[in-house]
């Protein structure tokens, strides 16, 4: 029972919360995608311009969570998200605004946020360094500790403080997002734009308040998502490297343009992440009394090392975009 235990902690709960992470990065990816049609490759930036942001102002009002009961960083989040979603604009107006206005195909955009991405990592160095920061800076991370009822159980099962914000918060921003897609007219807009923008703009629908919004909806939702990541460990400036490649690969596994597909993807490749490279052999350590002797456990029974992988959700990547390039949603092809 305690290997089981051990599943829950280093799949179920890890799994969860790496596809969290990636379902929320993954959804704002989707977003610009279907409204503007292009892949931006800035990202995974933006959620780490968000946490640096949070870094930031939880160093300069370290006990401001003590008044509330929650750490600093969280109080600081919708400060965080505010100034991500306006960078996030200004970003666009900046840079992808006049390349639109000039007509240019989408591949020229895609390599536009290319240099983005640099411009961000260069700056990210240039003020937060290159060591990892904790975003606890006046307090500790509590660690709760499960115990099951049941004798051959001596293990517990062990959830942080961070991941069950986490938990919260994403719930809530999905439900919000479920809400405001469905029942709001900028929501109805924005879908109607996805599906054919020259007939929404015909129609009277403002594109550029659309366009507005998706970025405002994308940027809070980054420096959510890599706000609450870096909490859970720690803040690292080159945190985008980590997560580029994760929050494309979930998005196409999901359907590119579909909202609700980016949230299944990013599930289906963090616990693909988690599963690829647990260590089976402390599962089947109990069968290895009816196994005969010349058959082994080996000790580490997982498919790929820790520090490969980055390559499962490129293998997810590919095999997708090979067998099934619409995703599970049946979304648009990249």
């Amino acid at each position: 029972m305690n290997e089981l235990v051990f599943f829950i902690n280093n799949v179920v709960v890890a799994g969860s919360v790496t596809g969290s992470i990636y379902a929320m990065g993954a959804i704002g990816v989707t977003l610009v995608f279907s409204i503007m049609r292009f892949a931006h490759f800035a990202h995974a930036d933006m959620m780490t311009l968000g946490a640096f942001i949070v870094l930031l102002l939880t160093l300069m009002f370290p006990e401001a969570g003590a008044m509330v009961g929650l750490p600093t960083a969280i109080v600081m989040l919708p400060i965080a998200m505010l100034v991500t979603a306006l960078a996030a604009v200004g970003i666009d107006r900046a840079f992808y605004k006049p390349l639109r206005a000039h007509g240019v195909k989408p591949i020229v955009i895609v390599i536009g946020s290319l240099g983005v991405t640099l411009m961000l990592q260069g700056l990210l160095r240039l003020f937060a360094g290159t060591s990892p920061q904790s975003l606890y800076i006046a307090e500790r991370k509590e660690i709760y500790r499960l115990e099951l009822p049941f004798e051959a159980v001596t293990r517990p099962i062990i959830v942080t403080e961070p991941q069950v914000i986490l938990f919260v918060l994403v719930a809530a921003a999905v439900v919000g997002l479920h809400l405001f897609l469905s029942r709001s007219r900028l929501g109805k807009a924005m879908r109607a734009m996805s599906d054919n923008p020259d007939l929404a703009q015909a129609s009277g629908i403002n594109t550029n308040t659309i366009v507005a919004v998706t970025w405002v909806i994308a940027g809070s939702l980054a420096a959510m998502a890599g706000t609450l990541l870096s909490l859970d460990v720690t803040f690292k400036p080159d945190l985008s490297f980590f997560l580029l490649l994760p929050i494309f690969a979930a998005a196409i596994v999901g359907g590119v343009g579909h909202p609700y597909g980016a949230i299944a993807g990013g599930f289906v490749v963090g616990f693909a992440e988690t599963l690829a490279v647990f260590n089976w052999a402390i599962l089947l350590r109990p069968f290895q009394e009816r196994l005969p002797e010349w058959l082994e456990i080996p000790r580490n029974l997982a498919f790929v090392s820790t520090e490969y992988k980055i390559v499962v959700p490129f293998f997810i990547l590919i095999a997708i975009l090979v067998w099934r390039p619409t995703g599970i949603f049946k979304g648009k092809v990249l």
